[in-house]
């Protein structure tokens, strides 16, 4: 029996990269993102390539966080349970703050965080129903220190998605639950949030990203980062770096 994939913010960059990849795997996905016509042709050209698949697609603004808890359970009922679900959809807006910006980092903050954990709600209370699952949040290299400028909120967002899921790892753990959860930490892979980047080290094609971010899934690894070279030992200085060095560096 086919595994059925739930992927937020699925049409474009990461989102549609994974879903892809988990086609190729043999995997039902359910495809949800506020673009539906980008949604309808990637559904149509995933079971063109792959007869052995069903994917259906919903509209979803995650920050209708009410439309969230009906989209995810609208998925569950229709397949008649969610294997996986991976907490993708996002935005990068944020500004240096104090610069008359203040919209555009609430915007992040709302997206980043505050959707995520509508998201993370509205999947553990299936899969606790269920007694299985497996919860992917998608955090980013920028969530393992304090970053400057553009990078501050969308990194303080995403280290509070990483401490949600730690949280939740830590109770799951303690309960001797078979629900499993999974911290993704991606450096810079090209998507439409990053493209404009001149200063982006290290960055890898969607596919090769996309390629990692799902075997990474696949392992069920509780965190990685991703690609794991050369993000897992940046990500290890990153955390041990004084401050005055990471001044000069960003």
């Amino acid at each position: 029996m086919n595994r059925v994939v739930l992927i937020t913010g699925a049409s474009s960059g990461l989102g549609e990269g994974m879903a892809r990849e988990f086609a190729a795997r043999g995997n039902n996905l359910a495809l949800c993102a506020r673009r539906t016509e980008n949604l309808e042709a990637l559904k149509s050209e995933l079971e063109s390539r792959h007869s052995d698949i069903s994917v259906s697609v919903r509209a979803l603004d995650v920050n209708d966080h009410d439309a969230v808890f009906q989209v995810f359970n609208a998925f569950r009922d229709e397949f008649g349970q969610l294997d996986r679900v991976v907490v993708n959809a996002g935005i990068g807006k944020g500004q240096p703050l104090g610069t008359g910006r203040f919209e555009a980092n609430r915007q992040t903050a709302e997206t980043d965080f505050v959707a995520a954990l509508a998201q993370f709600e509205a999947a553990m209370a299936i899969f606790r129903e269920q007694n299985h699952g497996h919860l992917v949040g998608i955090s980013s290299i920028s969530a393992v220190r304090g970053m400057p400028a553009n990078m501050t909120v969308y990194g303080a967002t995403k280290a509070g998605l990483a401490s949600m899921a730690e949280g939740l790892r830590v109770e799951l753990r303690k309960a001797g639950s078979p629900i499993k959860v999974t911290t993704l930490l991606p450096g810079y892979i090209l998507t439409a949030i990053n493209e404009d980047l001149k200063n982006a080290p290290f960055r890898v094609d969607r596919d090769t990203g996309c390629r990692a971010l799902v075997e990474a899934i696949e392992k069920e690894k509780r965190v990685a980062c991703v690609p794991p070279w050369p993000w897992t030992p940046i990500a290890f200085l990153l955390r041990r770096l004084p401050e005055a060095v990471l001044a000069r560096m960003f």
